[in-house]
């Protein structure tokens, strides 16, 4: 069992909630408040970022003492939306979230996970059609292990989950949000995740 703060109560934060406290976790929801998030962070070993990746950058800044020596989990995506409210375009091009949020919070160990996919599959990805991919990036090695960890415990088998390498590669995991409303047009809102096959 892992003491868990996840950071946001809206559809993300709440489905990964649900799926780790299942799972047997310890988990505490905050919402936005400073106050509540940072009494959440406070108590727990690893710390999910489901907050909008608009704001998400100051929010967790403002935490830098409660995140010091935790995992910190960024599932989230910093986009700029267009009139419909989905994303159309990034608000750290060249960059990503994850790259601000680690050099912002240099004593916390940052690792991108979950962002390429609708948020359903975060912890189901066992109910799409075909084998999805979930990717990691990060630059310590025991953080993203652990974080490998939960993503088993989310119902990703081992062979689902492909570790980019440092946290510079979460700006290619996260500029790919940019083709999920084209997808959301076509299709519908239906569950669907990257997948890599060979």
């Amino acid at each position: 069992m892992t003491t868990i703060a996840v950071l946001g109560n809206g559809r993300v934060g709440g489905n990964l909630a649900t799926a780790l406290t299942r799972a047997g976790h310890e988990v505490t929801v905050a919402d936005r408040a400073p106050g509540a998030a940072a009494d959440a962070a406070r108590a727990a070993r690893i710390v999910i970022n489901a907050t909008p990746g608009a704001g998400s950058l100051d929010r967790l800044t403002a935490l830098h003492d409660e995140l010091s020596d935790k995992i910190l989990v960024d599932v989230s995506n910093a986009t700029i939306d267009g009139p419909d409210g989905l994303p159309a375009d990034l608000i750290y091009p060249g960059s990503s979230l994850a790259e601000q949020l680690q050099e912002a919070l240099p004593e916390t160990r940052v690792v991108k996970t979950l962002n390429t996919m609708l948020f359903p599959v975060m912890t189901a990805p066992a109910t799409l059609t075909r084998t999805p991919t979930v990717f990691v990036s990060g630059e310590d090695p025991r953080a993203k292990q652990t974080v490998r960890e939960l993503l088993t415990d989310l119902g990703w088998r081992t062979e689902w989950i492909t570790d980019l390498g440092g946290i510079r590669t979460a700006r290619a995991t996260e500029a790919a949000i940019l083709f999920v409303p084209h997808v959301i047009r076509s299709s519908g809102f239906v569950p669907f995740a990257i997948s890599i096959t060979r």
